[in-house]
């Protein structure tokens, strides 16, 4: 019973994940908005905001959107998925999900990773391949679950779940200003995590508005 509660639940979060939340936008919605997080200014395109509240340009907390990898390009019009019809609409995940949020001067992703993960971190580290290091969490931890990739060039820090019902997902994180940007991607593309690392390096450079 438990097995197959925990199957529907991680079948429920790839559907939501795939299932962006708005519909087909009208005629004459601008192809970008310009959006401030934290006081920084993003020019967003419309199509890859995965929430319909969220389409607005101005001041937001958070923002959510997704882009098709590897092109980067916003995802076309959904195709609707019912409860019914979730399993067989599940096929490898094909895009990189972006959430923006106001940081409010908490600790930085940087931070972070210097001070509080090696806390968690299982004392020995792989032997890096093809540039790419990896570090499991102690299992008693808040991260037990979890593997911590890192590499120098391109930089590259991304905490990872483990393969279990459903693939496992990495999650890498930058500070842009007043926001902070939250990448998420199936760990199985660390096998080419040069494409990754500079995948995110361009959509934070695409994404930037005009500099103050």
């Amino acid at each position: 019973m438990l097995g197959g509660a925990a199957a529907v639940c991680a079948v429920a979060l790839v559907a939501y994940l795939l299932w962006p939340t708005w519909g087909t936008s009208g005629a004459n919605a601008p192809d970008k908005l310009p959006v401030s997080v934290g006081g920084t200014l993003f020019n967003l395109p419309t199509t890859a905001i995965r929430m319909k509240i969220q389409r607005h340009s101005g001041p937001q907390e958070r923002i959510d959107l997704d882009f098709l990898y590897p092109s980067l390009e916003p995802p076309g019009t959904p195709k609707h998925v019912t409860a019914d019809t979730v399993d067989a609409s599940l096929l490898p995940i094909d895009r990189i999900f972006l959430s923006i949020a106001a940081h409010h001067d908490a600790l930085s992703p940087e931070q972070r990773t210097a001070t509080i993960y090696p806390r968690y971190l299982e004392p020995g580290a792989t032997m890096p391949e093809d540039g790419l290091t990896m570090r499991m969490f102690r299992a008693d931890t808040p991260y037990g679950s979890e593997d911590l990739y890192s590499a120098a060039s391109p930089a590259l820090t991304a905490r990872c779940t483990r393969d279990a019902a459903t693939p496992g997902m990495c999650l890498s994180e930058r500070r842009v200003g007043g926001a902070d940007l939250t990448f998420r991607f199936p760990r199985s593309w660390l096998s080419q995590w040069r494409d990754a690392a500079e995948a995110m390096d361009r959509l934070t450079a695409q994404l930037r508005g005009p500099k103050s």
